[in-house]
């Protein structure tokens, strides 16, 4: 009776966003255990993605599940206890502190290089494309990276701060490319194994080291897909290193995905399984960091391009599968493509952002130039 009322209640709110149960069509989701139902609506968005990976339901299109089910904020109207109970622990402790936040980093970076190598492009770039112009997930890195180094305008010579630094494959393309040093910082060290043997013969100085404790002087500092894990209560920590370590003449990059609402916590299904004790900045968040340390010269936003990255990710992995598989079980496989597709459909519903923004100690004298576009055949020839 009870399980018949959860399933009644399920069925309406799907059935509100184009959902079926039992349905057809490739977004329609699929019911193999009738313990979900109650599972659902007992743990959230915790239970969703603990039952798929269980194998209790099952949905050939996944991101397109999720889109319809994102972009109409069914997800909001579903909040639960744990979800504020998660809340007020971001609130009350500093979740992502050194020794913890070493923790969690390896907890996603640290489970197999071979895992990222097969999904990834050849510089094994773990961070949205700029496809702009690009039409293969190598030319879309590429791209980005190279849009990077012209926004911070890059001259021979310069050192460069690499702040959350993961395979190397940014260093390697500013010091071969932009014939610049390079110091690129990670917690991981599965990451600095790999790209100290990346950058070996460039003049790129790898170091597993948390950015608290940086010091030095840097012409140009860039942050990649590293802001996720630093935690709303050590923004500012962040702006402070950064301006510290920066000359009065430098520039400093942030790549970050983002969010349109400040939060003090993520999913709970993502928290646990995939990104432990992350958060998505809100562009609030950021500048409220960024105030009275840094002048804010550039905000370029292209949320859009992480959709069709995160579904080029997920095609690598499931293509390379039957090499993988000897080292991941079923059960990785199914969250593996639970993280992969609900990130996409994140961004295809515009939940998420993906923002780069640009800063200076003192404001750019004459003005900051802002790069966009460039042909694609242009992008490698460096300076």
């Amino acid at each position: 009776m009870f399980r018949e009322n959860f399933r009644k209640k399920i069925q309406e709110l799907l059935t509100s966003v184009d959902i079926e149960i039992g349905g057809n069509r490739p977004w329609d989701i699929q019911i193999h255990n009738d313990e979900f139902y109650p599972r659902l609506f007992q743990g959230g968005s915790l239970a969703l993605g603990e039952s798929y990976m269980d194998g209790w339901w099952d949905c050939s299109r996944l991101d397109e599940f999720f889109f319809r089910i994102l972009r109409s904020e069914l997800d909001k109207k579903v909040k639960l206890k744990t979800y504020y109970a998660d809340m007020l622990k971001a609130r009350l402790l500093n979740l992502q502190k050194p020794s913890r936040n070493c923790r969690d980093v390896q907890h996603h970076y640290d489970i197999g290089n071979n895992l990222y190598r097969c999904m990834l492009d050849d510089l094994m770039i773990y961070s949205c494309g700029y496809w702009e112009t690009a039409s293969t997930l190598e030319e879309a890195q590429i791209s980005k990276l190279d849009l990077v180094c012209r926004k911070l305008d890059l001259q021979p010579g310069m050192e460069v701060l690499d702040i959350g630094c993961g395979w190397g494959g940014t260093a390697k393309f500013a010091a071969e490319k932009y014939h610049v040093k390079v110091v690129g910082i990670t917690v991981s060290k599965q990451q600095a194994e790999y790209a100290k043997e990346l950058c070996r013969s460039l003049p790129v100085d790898i170091r597993l080291q948390d950015y608290r404790s940086i010091d030095g002087t840097f012409d140009r500092i860039v942050s990649i897909g590293m802001f996720e894990h630093v935690g709303y209560k050590n923004y500012p920590t962040l702006m402070h290193v950064a301006r510290k370590c920066l000359k009065e003449d430098g520039l400093f990059l942030l790549h970050t995905i983002g969010g349109n609402e400040s939060v003090t916590n993520t999913d709970p299904w993502i928290d646990r399984y995939i990104f432990p004790h992350s958060m998505l900045p809100s562009a609030k968040q950021i500048c409220s960091a960024v105030e009275g340390i840094f002048v804010l010269e550039d905000w370029h936003s292209f949320g859009a391009d992480y959709d069709k990255t995160l579904m080029h990710w997920f095609r690598n992995f499931h293509e390379s599968w039957e090499i993988l598989k000897k080292d991941y079980d079923e059960r990785f496989y199914r969250m593996w493509k639970y993280y992969l597709l609900s990130c996409a459909a994140s961004f295809r519903a515009r939940m998420n952002q993906l923002w780069q923004v640009v800063l200076s100690p003192k404001g750019v004298l004459g003005g900051y130039k802002p790069e966009r576009y460039i042909p694609f055949p242009e992008r490698t020839s460096g300076t």
